[in-house]
């Protein structure tokens, strides 16, 4: 069988180059260098937390670290994390305690079944 040439339509067309365009392109502005904006991160966490642990009981001293920790890894995903932080600790130092208090009571009511 003798072979059917798919491109029976043979329509040439003309080829042309224009001008080259050019353009210029501008720079974005520089976007503020964030060892900068870490190390102020640090000094606020350092501080905050330094705060909390003189408030706290030294039983806390672990779950407060572990709160900052936590509550700065959440600041960092947003948008403005100094602003964002301070919140975030404060919920997160709370609920440690809270937790720290119900873990010394459920303690405290098993030492009390066992000895019975």
């Amino acid at each position: 069988m003798k072979e059917k040439n798919m491109n029976t339509n043979k329509i040439r067309l003309p080829v042309g180059f224009a001008a080259e365009t050019r353009f210029e392109l501008q720079a974005n502005p520089p976007a503020p260098f964030r060892a900068v904006l870490q190390n102020e991160f640090e000094q606020l966490k350092n501080k905050l937390l330094a705060e909390q642990l003189a408030r706290a009981n030294p039983e806390l001293n672990a779950p407060l670290r572990r709160a900052a920790n936590e509550a700065a890894a959440l600041a960092w995903a947003t948008v403005i994390p100094l602003l964002a932080f301070p919140v975030l600790f404060d919920e997160k130092a709370v609920a440690a305690a809270r937790q720290a208090e119900r873990q010394a009571r459920i303690f405290k009511n098993s030492r009390v079944l066992v000895a019975a």
